[in-house]
């Protein structure tokens, strides 16, 4: 079984991207508690994913590559809206870095995600890394879709 171990950081503002991103379009097709189902288009390929319920900062997560034509019939019968996002992948020291610059009606919030092969695992912290989210449910890219960035309370 494929485990992934993630922490999750808020960017501060005077994060700028090191290279090009890609474009990602992301639905859901389940968002109950004890797993996820996703369909994405990442850049130009489609993804089916499957994760099951966090524990802490680790969860089961099965990822497969499907045509792309299949993930946008898939798309259409997502959760609306689909989520719309720019990911930048940066290199610090061992660790890949994926920085998502959300759109649409998420548009204003920019989250870090760096996967870990090990819950304790130390890592470096680049300086435009903000405040840990990992365990905020709102900042789940599945709870987006349900309550956007843009209807928070400031």
């Amino acid at each position: 079984m494929a485990i992934e171990i993630e922490r999750k950081f808020l960017v501060k503002e005077k994060w700028q991207p090191q290279a090009e991103g890609v474009k990602i379009a992301q639905g859901y097709l389940s968002t109950v508690p004890e797993r996820t189902v996703r369909v994405r288009i990442k850049g130009e390929k489609g993804y089916l994913t499957i994760k099951g319920k966090n524990e802490g900062i680790t969860r089961a997560e099965f990822e497969y590559e499907i045509p792309v034509a299949d993930a946008e019939a898939m798309l259409r019968l997502a959760e609306q809206p689909v989520l719309s996002k720019i990911r930048y992948h940066e290199y610090l020291g061992d660790h890949l870095w994926e920085i998502d610059v959300f759109a649409g009606a998420n548009a204003g919030l920019v989250v870090a995600e760096i996967e870990l092969s090990q819950a304790g695992e130390d890592f470096v912290r680049p300086d435009w890394l903000g405040q840990e989210v990992s365990g905020d449910v709102r900042y789940y890219n599945a709870n987006l879709i349900k309550m956007p960035f843009s209807l928070w309370k400031k």
